[in-house]
């Protein structure tokens, strides 16, 4: 296949999108749980019935978890502000995105998860708007939140409230990297702690990959990240800049600074293992050359959306050993898709207050598994979203963690967490189905299919 042949083909899911997503008019809708045998369950389901639950909540608030479907209710917060590689492209925008998750979170991990897109940018408007949101919520999921005030939100909301809230593309994307790393790094025959890094990009995703990196062996001293103005240390010339605007920036510069201060953007990937792109969705960021830069068996993660730092059959050309991107129709998808759904079903089913590092690198190491179970190869190092029994059994982990951290309310044995994740996700997926076979979802339209 010629290279124009292989970027049309890159291209279709974009094309079908335009086409798909006015037909439907959305991905997402309220669909019930509760049957209507005829008309008068209304008074059961509704007035006067109704009341007598409300008191019980009332009496004491925490049976609102066993009366409600709360404890299986996230909101899907954003402001538009970093919405994939397209940057600012505002709240409405935003909302594609959103239903987009909403379908992913229901699918495969059986959460009901609403999108929530909010005509602010303001980090007080944001918290507080979260905030008394929390009665109706079992999580909060933030995404496309720029940074520095990503961080500030996560910090303020996980502090202020007892129920988990996290940042997609930060411990998400951290989660499913580091999963990646894992076996990569088996694949080639190298041992973590012996690594050298380059990250390309300092924004949210990368800055957490890297904190999330050194919690699994890799060392300080071996990771290099680079911003698009270069190589970030403590001799910067616009430090005080970054200190002063991006605190979470600046730390990177000071911890990663020990092999920093020794190379520029051109050297960064010299005799590196790997190379983690989360910067610019523009072919060419990450070049051939920087490839061929890198020690033997080089492993190169182009994780930018829509389109990947570099064509994966450029850096394989360029000789790259493992290549990954985050697109589901090239091999290695690493994708927020593979984490958020199984960790947010194994923090709603032990009730957990929080999600904690503990918990996405229990996640990350399962999803690792998951995939080391059925033989790693150059194109597969990390499982599709279609094995979907990764999904319980990353609930499973991150439930039975959450009760090790001590953030659980409620107590069960990792098998009940294995059999309730396997029959939740199973009834959305089976509700799918059967409104597809029946109707309910209309036939998509001809020639839409991948």
């Amino acid at each position: 296949m010629t290279e124009d042949k292989r970027i049309e083909k890159a291209k279709l899911p974009a094309k079908y999108a335009t086409v798909l997503h006015p037909f439907y008019k959305g991905k997402i809708e309220i669909s019930l749980k509760a049957p209507v045998r005829d008309f008068s369950d209304f008074a059961i389901w509704y007035t006067p019935g109704v009341a007598q639950p409300c008191m019980e909540i009332h009496k004491d608030p925490s049976r609102v978890w066993e009366h409600t479907n709360r404890g299986n209710t996230i909101a899907i917060v954003s402001d538009g502000s970093r919405v994939l590689g397209l940057g600012n492209i505002g709240p409405e925008a935003a909302m594609p995105v959103m239903e987009g998750k909403s379908l992913l979170f229901k699918y495969l991990g059986g959460v009901d998860a609403f999108p929530l897109c909010i005509d602010t940018n303001d980090v007080e408007e944001i918290v507080r708007t979260v905030k008394i949101l929390q009665p109706s919520l079992g999580g909060v999921n933030l995404e496309d939140i720029q940074t520095p005030q990503c961080f500030e939100v996560l910090d303020r909301l996980r502090k202020e409230m007892d129920i988990p809230v996290w940042h997609d593309d930060q411990q998400g994307t951290a989660t499913v990297e580091v999963a990646g790393f894992i076996n990569a790094a088996k694949l080639v025959g190298k041992k973590p702690g012996e690594m050298q890094i380059t990250m390309i990009g300092a924004g949210a995703a990368n800055l957490r990959i890297a904190d999330i990196l050194t919690q699994v062996g890799v060392k300080h001293k071996n990771i290099i990240m680079c911003d698009s103005k270069g190589v970030l240390s403590e001799e910067r010339d616009d430090i005080d800049q970054i200190k002063n605007s991006n605190p979470e920036k600046y730390r990177a510069c000071v911890k990663y600074s020990g092999v920093s201060r020794e190379c520029t953007f051109e050297t960064c990937t010299k005799a590196s293992d790997v190379i983690l792109g989360a910067s610019r969705p523009v072919p060419g960021t990450i070049t051939k050359d920087m490839i061929r830069k890198m020690a033997d068996k080089p492993i190169v993660f182009a994780a930018a959306n829509p389109e990947p730092e570099i064509w994966p059959w450029d850096a394989i050309e360029a000789g790259a050993y493992v290549i990954a991107t985050g697109r589901s129709d090239f091999p290695n998808q690493i994708n927020n898709s593979l984490g958020f759904p199984g960790i947010f079903r194994g923090a709603l089913d032990v009730r957990a207050t929080t999600i904690t590092d503990a918990m996405c690198i229990s996640a990350a190491r399962e999803l690792a598994k998951v995939a080391e179970d059925k033989g790693l190869t150059r194109e597969y190092i990390i499982p599709n979203m279609e094995e979907w029994e990764v999904f319980p059994r990353e609930a499973a982990a991150v439930g039975t963690q959450a009760i090790k951290d001590g953030i659980a309310r409620v107590k069960r044995s990792h098998s009940e967490l294995l059999e309730m994740a396997y029959d939740i996700i199973d009834r959305a997926r089976k509700e799918t189905g059967m409104k597809m076979g029946s109707g309910a979802i209309a036939k998509a339209p001809e020639g839409t299919r991948l």
